[in-house]
């Protein structure tokens, strides 16, 4: 039974008995992991600070061949993602984004692009005019690194060049990307300025992206509606953080 030690974000947070707890961790190395802490919620047990989502930590736990559950031995908290706690708005984008990294994941599948992202994002969060760039960042990183990568320069469809004058693209969030058709009974119009900031997201040009204020939280609202095309749901941290999912 290997026992590791690896940097992890806490997900999720579940009581399992008076004194234990199971949670959900984002660990660097490893991936998605599921652990029982049992004795955690003892003020003398080696699980430092407790477990709390939206906490950064070192984790050390035993990982069980054939069991859902890894046994966790010590945490040690080095962080907590204070924004998240102090504006309403750094938490709901916050609880969104832990949500849909638990969701998308799969456990035991390292991504550790996707851990560098989370860790960036909620602590971009700490300044308010932040919380929109950094959630899309994050958004466009977790998509891109679950395998998909939005199509945004050709038909999703066809693989033909899109018409580029167009300032209304059709968009499918089951087939990922600009589609000229209309065929797709789940397209919806997107403006080209959107795609434009998607685009500039997809070349790592955040400074440019970030300042098309209108344009930000068009294009978080476009990517929610595609994360919950893939989940087949809209879950509550998703309704919490987009009142309403229509891309525009």
């Amino acid at each position: 039974m290997p026992r590791i030690t690896d940097n992890a974000i806490c997900l999720r947070r579940w009581d399992y008995s008076e004194t234990s707890q199971t949670v959900s961790l984002l660990t660097l190395e490893h991936g998605l992991l599921r652990g029982l802490a049992k004795g955690s919620k003892r003020s003398d047990s080696r699980f430092s600070g407790g477990f709390d989502p939206l906490t950064l930590g070192q984790a050390t736990m035993i990982l069980k061949v054939g069991k859902d559950l890894a046994t966790l031995t010590e945490w040690h908290l080095s962080e907590v993602y204070w924004a998240a706690r102090q504006h309403l708005v750094a938490n709901r984008a916050g609880i969104y984004m832990v949500d849909l990294a638990h969701r998308m994941l799969k456990e035991q599948d390292p991504h550790p692009e996707v851990f560098y992202a989370l860790d960036s994002a909620l602590r971009g969060c700490v300044q308010p005019d932040r919380i929109g760039i950094e959630t899309l960042i994050f958004q466009w990183r977790l998509m891109d690194s679950c395998g998909y990568r939005l199509e945004l320069h050709r038909d999703a469809g066809t693989g033909d060049p899109v018409d580029e004058s167009q300032e209304v693209f059709r968009f499918s969030p089951l087939q990922g990307g600009i589609i000229e058709t209309t065929q797709s009974g789940d397209a919806v119009k997107v403006r080209r300025e959107t795609i434009h900031l998607l685009r500039a997201i997809s070349e790592g040009d955040f400074v440019s992206a970030a300042s098309d204020l209108e344009g930000v939280p068009r294009a978080n609202r476009l990517l929610a509606v595609c994360f919950r095309s893939l989940l087949g749901e809209a879950p509550e941290a998703m309704q919490w953080a987009f009142r309403e999912l229509r891309p525009g």
